[in-house]
């Protein structure tokens, strides 16, 4: 419980009640039950995220995706419901925006990425209206069903900014689901489809590259690279994006649009941004092996808001959640940090209604399927394990601490 004081102690002080939270709090707590944790967070609700592409493809209900804070939390874990304001790690101590300080033995910061819906001019004031949706948040994710049901043919545009962000499939994931059901609706002869990426490749790792081009291609969507959005004008219906020529210049392109499903930019959150724990990129500065911090070595962080260098999915959080608390662990106890991150991810990237690909991955983007099938084919299988057994593990498993030993090995063959 809350203190009644302006400065509360606490052995280990875990900032973020998301998944790399709440999944640290119950394993450290399965590991150590007397040990005294507390969660500060401030939101009173706590989303399965990955869910939300089905919810906007009309094929997963937006309530089923969250639970109560209270509800996840660990037994035995405090919670105090505030935002962070400051860190000072130099004296193992942060501030709430309440005004309250609070010291720590150990410190997790686990506070995810900003959404930065305001880095494109025009996109916070016509969100959610004149036919301009985004998966990336509750608030907005049922509106993106409402305009693909709505849609009756034009132009059906989605796009992705420039890396970082979470879930790095998930924007051309609902372009797949918006071809599927425009297919379905015997639209698709009069809908032109775009995707507009900020990147210069359509998948961080190059395996995947050809068989999501081929995705593509079969769903009739022209994929454009390196096209970042720059301002949404909703009421003309235009999506302005900046591009370059051969000669390296920068010119804009206007693209009509009557669907624009828009994914917004992303970066470190402010409070970390400008803490003593940010490396120059404004990330969590971790070793990445271990996600102890570089200059604090009382201090880890793993997840969104890590300097990690992998993808950020709650698929990585379950491989670095043990690590972490390990190491954390080990650490208090004076001993050596044994336990290592070895990069592991993975995105189900929705490549129809009833289809999946599972892409999963270590650092240097070398393929690692857990499975023994061919990770380059879609499949009907990963399509159940996506929308019907992964919500129950996260909420079952993965939130409870439970940490079964899964091996994932290097793909020998790749083509």
């Amino acid at each position: 419980m809350v203190q009644d004081t302006d400065v509360l102690e606490y052995e280990v002080v875990i900032v973020g009640g998301g998944s790399a939270g709440i999944s640290v709090a119950a394993s450290l707590l399965k590991r150590q039950p007397g040990l005294d944790v507390v969660i500060i967070d401030p939101a009173d609700r706590h989303y399965y995220q990955p869910a939300f592409t089905l919810v906007g493809g009309g094929t997963y209900d937006l309530a089923s995706t969250h639970r109560s804070m209270h509800g996840v939390l660990p037994k035995g874990a405090s919670w105090i419901r505030a935002a962070v304001e400051s860190f000072d790690p130099d004296n193992n101590a942060l501030s709430l925006q309440n005004g309250r300080v609070v010291h720590y033995v150990s410190l997790v910061v686990a506070v995810g990425i900003k959404l930065d819906w305001e880095h494109v001019e025009g996109l916070t004031e016509t969100l959610g209206k004149n036919g301009v949706c985004s998966n990336y948040s509750p608030d907005t994710v049922n509106y993106t069903w409402q305009c693909l049901q709505g849609f009756s043919g034009g132009n059906a545009i989605f796009t992705q900014p420039p890396p970082p962000l979470k879930c790095a499939g998930a924007p051309q994931k609902i372009a797949y689901l918006a071809a599927d059901h425009l297919r379905r609706k015997g639209l698709d002869g009069n809908s032109t489809l775009k995707f507009y990426s900020g990147g210069g490749a359509l998948f961080s790792v190059p395996d995947f590259v050809p068989p999501l081009e081929r995705v593509a291609q079969r769903h009739g969507i022209e994929v454009l690279l390196s096209h970042n959005l720059v301002a949404v004008d909703g009421e003309r219906q235009v999506a302005t994006f900046e591009t370059k020529n051969a000669e390296g210049e920068a010119y804009r392109v206007e693209q009509p649009f009557d669907l624009l499903h828009v994914t917004p930019h992303q970066c470190a959150p402010d409070v970390v941004r400008n803490s003593p724990l940010a490396d120059a990129a404004g990330w969590v500065d971790v070793d990445k092996g271990t996600t102890q911090h570089v200059r604090y070595p009382n201090v880890f962080s793993l997840g969104d808001a890590s300097s990690l260098p992998t993808s950020k999915t709650a698929a990585a959080v379950r491989k670095q959640a043990p690590v972490t608390v390990k190491n954390l662990l080990a650490q208090r106890e004076g001993g050596s940090l044994a336990a290592g991150y070895d990069g592991y991810t993975s995105c189900p990237l929705v490549t129809d209604y009833g289809k999946v690909m599972i892409a999963e991955f270590v650092y240097n983007g070398v393929v690692t399927p857990t499975l023994p099938l061919n990770p380059f084919k879609e499949s009907r299988f990963y399509w159940v394990v996506k929308k019907y057994l992964l919500p129950s593990f996260y909420w079952n498993t993965m939130l409870k601490g439970k940490e079964p030993d899964i091996a994932h090995k290097p793909l020998k063959n790749t083509t």
